[in-house]
């Protein structure tokens, strides 16, 4: 194929994971004779999600409203109504309450659900299907860019050719490398522990975020008597934690679990993901852009991976759309930059917030505690704040793309 040849795909997007089918649903739903091609090795029928399960903020509520996806997983959605947290120590028999948030940003809307995973992620695939995106059911081996498009050779042998190239490929992303973009951060000496629990007392929508010495310990409202658990822990405690019998591994648990919600039982596999913080050093180069982990990977301690992954879909899709519209080309890098800048500070914003939230809680030093202490207390006496905290969780922003506010671009 030579170089000056016109593209055979206006977009493709490498990975069919949710930020990657998110963001072929949201093209296609906005320009439906924009050229879509998901390139994966899973065939994206074959997406079932897993058996963890997702926060999505109000925000990204609207924006999968708008596409369409809602009324496939309302049902087994569980609103947030409430948000305690709690710091203390492991072996401390009272658990005082230091903030208390009311889970509504508007009248009757939440500032989130938790979703399993294996009811969200087919939905999206399901949609993505539907709205007639290409499927490639293969690799990307490696990919030039020039002056007309981006020339991609696939594992199999075949090729492509495309107006520009999206990487949802994951934190690891191959094509991050490939790209010449290298990443800033650390990995944390941590590992977060996720399991399903069933309890005895309903949980009436509460969630729970115990501040212990080792990491943050998240208990997260599903349906029915059932709560998802994000466990922060030493990777070496994790470890041992993770390979314990059921029987042993439920002690524990409860230890850190608290007496509310009665007695308290695994649902499901469990399973220990090391945590770091990572940013690419830039989210686009000429014809190339990344999207969800490629670009950025945080500590989960505000629950907010998988909606920073939304949130670069609405604002991608936005330039890419608006782009078209006026004639330009969708894969010059004087677009692509648009989205870097719209994206670039609200990822770095959040990646230091998320980083001084874990240094600051997981640590058992008197001095940082009575400030800890302190400050939650203050907070809570402050509703503006309160509800300005509220609102940035939610996703809510004055520049938000428009599927964010539940717009059609």
């Amino acid at each position: 194929m030579s170089p000056d040849s016109e593209p055979n795909v206006d977009v493709a997007i490498a990975g069919a994971g949710f930020v990657g089918l998110t963001l072929a649903l949201a093209l296609k739903k906005a320009d439906p004779h924009l050229s879509v091609a998901v390139i994966d090795p899973r065939p994206v029928a074959a997406v079932k999600g897993d058996d963890r399960a997702s926060a999505i903020a109000a925000a990204a509520r609207r924006m999968l409203v708008r596409l369409g996806v809602w009324p496939d997983v309302a049902a087994e959605a569980e609103p947030i109504t409430e948000m305690v947290i709690t710091d203390s120590r492991l072996r401390d028999a009272v658990r005082p309450v230091f903030l208390r948030f009311a889970g509504d940003v508007e009248p009757g809307e939440p500032y989130a659900h938790m979703i399993p995973n294996d009811t969200l992620f087919p939905a999206v695939a399901k949609s993505a299907l539907a709205a007639g995106l290409r499927e490639i059911t293969d690799t990307v081996r490696t990919f030039d860019a020039d002056d007309g498009g981006v020339d991609i050779r696939l594992g199999s042998g075949g090729h492509i050719r495309a107006g520009l190239l999206v990487a949802s490929d994951g934190a690891r992303s191959r094509l991050r490398g490939l790209a010449g973009i290298g990443t800033v951060g650390e990995a944390y000496d941590q590992s977060g522990i996720v399991t399903t629990v069933r309890h005895e007392v309903p949980h009436e929508g509460r969630a729970v975020e115990h501040f212990l010495p080792a990491g943050p310990f998240a208990i997260l409202p599903l349906r029915g008597n059932r709560s998802s658990i994000v466990w922060t822990e030493r990777t070496v405690e994790a470890n041992r934690l993770v390979g314990l019998d059921d029987f042993s591994f439920e002690i524990e648990l409860a230890r850190r679990f608290g007496p509310e919600l009665g007695e308290v039982h695994l649902d499901g596999s469990r399973s220990a993901y090391p945590l770091s913080v990572q940013i690419a050093r830039a989210f686009v180069a000429p014809r190339f852009a990344l999207a969800g982990d490629a670009a950025h990977a945080i500590h989960p301690i505000a629950g907010q991976g998988l909606n920073m992954g939304l949130r670069d879909v609405a604002a991608l899709a936005e330039v890419i759309v608006e782009a078209r519209r006026i004639g330009l080309d969708i894969g010059s890098i004087d677009v692509l930059e648009r989205y870097e800048s719209w994206r670039r500070f609200d990822t770095l914003e959040m990646a230091a917030t998320t980083d001084l939230l874990n240094r600051l809680f997981s640590n058992d030093l008197a001095p940082v505690r009575l400030a800890r202490t302190v400050g939650l207390g203050l907070v809570d006496r402050l509703p503006g704040v309160k509800r300005m905290f509220m609102r940035q969780a939610a996703g809510f922003d004055p520049n938000e793309p428009r599927l964010l506010r539940g717009e059609a671009i």
